[in-house]
């Protein structure tokens, strides 16, 4: 199994992010205090650990399977796989980025998470096109099985 099979749609995701995050790591050097969160608040900080250990557990968990299974040739259909679709994407981009700036007091980890799904949504239907392809009714089945298919 080469690499890009193993990156899915990464690739395109995070050419499509990278831009965005280099001009808003810049104008965060560059203006500092125009993009601090205000703290952040004893809340947000417990928030923002609580979905930082969920978001690398997710991250993690997901890529022992795609490392594991994907070579195999296998579907994966269990554990994160078995809520998302797309669990290394949607963890990354939803609890690790936006979790990571507000412990920095930067709004940008959370403006760099929403580009990074909108990205991650915008190349799914070629990646599950693919999936589909490859594993025909399992793959259909699997996806009648996601608990939370449009996230």
């Amino acid at each position: 199994m080469n690499l890009k099979a193993l990156m899915g749609s990464g690739e395109k995701i995070v050419l499509f992010t990278l831009p965005f995050a280099v001009v808003g790591v810049i104008l965060n050097i560059a203006f500092p205090s125009t993009f601090a969160v205000g703290g952040p608040s004893a809340a947000l900080r417990v928030i923002s650990i609580l979905a930082l250990i969920a978001g690398v557990t997710i991250w993690v968990w997901s890529v022992v399977l795609v490392l594991t299974k994907v070579p195999r040739g296998e579907l994966i259909t269990t554990g994160p796989f078995s809520l998302l679709k797309h669990p290394i994407y949607t963890g990354v981009a939803l609890l690790v980025l936006p979790s990571i700036g507000f412990l920095l007091n930067r709004w940008l980890g959370a403006a760099i998470g929403i580009v990074m799904y909108i990205a991650s949504r915008r190349h799914a239907p070629e990646e599950e096109a693919a999936l589909s392809g490859t594993f025909g009714s399992s793959w259909d089945a699997y996806c009648s099985t996601v608990k939370i298919p449009w996230l």
